[in-house]
């Protein structure tokens, strides 16, 4: 096991798809850190300063000084973002008005950076710009609903973009991660997209939402067979879902910083 002491300065390190887990931070100054989608599973934190730390990821079974956390954060997220809770709703109609709401959050999102070009193509702390956010949910819609809901053929939009961790495959669906297309052809994949969930969910019955979907996205092809055979319609959906909210809190936390103020 590797141990780093008060011998080592680790001031500043970063730690990009590093597995840390089942890490051990033990009397250790973490003021200032950031753990931003990190794998900390199993990672035990005893006696460390997290002062001004900030933390975003899957937060289940997290506990801090003995408290559950993620429960906390959840109501915290679905009281700031009306809508979000009912995202992964086993109800088609519950999950087309958490949709909804996304989008109606989404638009001031567009419309901002429609009317300030500067703000579109910008990365705050080497995240995603919103313009690269928007082709995300492109490639996210394109997975679970084009492919894996509907089995489409020519799902992938080339246009879309994939998480960092599938980068190498991406060619494969004619999708190139170095290209910088135009801002209106962005904006309209997307409302296509967007369009097409919308028609999914409000087609949705009980029994055909509740029901195995035709497949998943390629990136899952080597999953369990017990995850494969859970993957129902609403569960795809209820993923895509999840993305919009995550995805819109992160371009509202950084057009923030941008704009010198908190995020909402």
């Amino acid at each position: 096991m590797v141990q780093f002491t008060g011998d080592d300065d680790v001031r500043g390190a970063r730690f990009v798809e590093a597995g840390l887990q089942g890490a051990e931070f033990r009397l250790c100054d973490l003021s200032g850190a950031r753990f931003d989608q990190s794998v900390l599973t199993g990672a035990v934190f005893r006696g460390v300063d997290l002062e001004d730390a900030e933390i975003d990821g899957n937060l289940i079974g997290l506990t801090v000084n003995g408290v559950a956390v993620a429960p906390l954060v959840e109501a915290a997220l679905n009281a700031r973002f009306p809508g979000r809770a009912q995202r992964r709703s086993p109800d088609p109609v519950e999950q087309l008005a958490a949709y909804d709401a996304a989008q109606e959050r989404w638009s001031a999102v567009i419309e901002q950076a429609t009317a300030h070009p500067e703000l579109r193509d910008v990365r705050v702390g080497g995240e995603w710009s919103v313009a690269q956010t928007l082709r995300h949910l492109v490639f996210a819609t394109d997975g679970w609903v084009r492919h894996a809901v509907l089995g489409l053929a020519d799902a992938f939009s080339p246009l879309g973009l994939p998480f960092t961790e599938w980068d190498a495959q991406a060619a494969g669906l004619g999708i190139d991660v170095t290209a910088t297309p135009l801002w209106e052809d962005v904006l309209a994949v997307r409302a296509e997209r967007v369009a097409q969930v919308r028609a999914v969910l409000a087609a949705q019955t009980a029994q055909t939402f509740a029901g195995a979907s035709r497949g998943l996205p390629p990136w899952a092809d080597d999953a369990p067979e017990e995850y494969r055979r859970s993957r129902t319609v609403a569960r795809c959906l209820g993923v895509v879902g999840n993305e919009e909210w995550e995805h819109l809190r992160f371009a509202l936390r950084d057009l923030a910083t941008l704009a010198g103020g908190d995020a909402p």
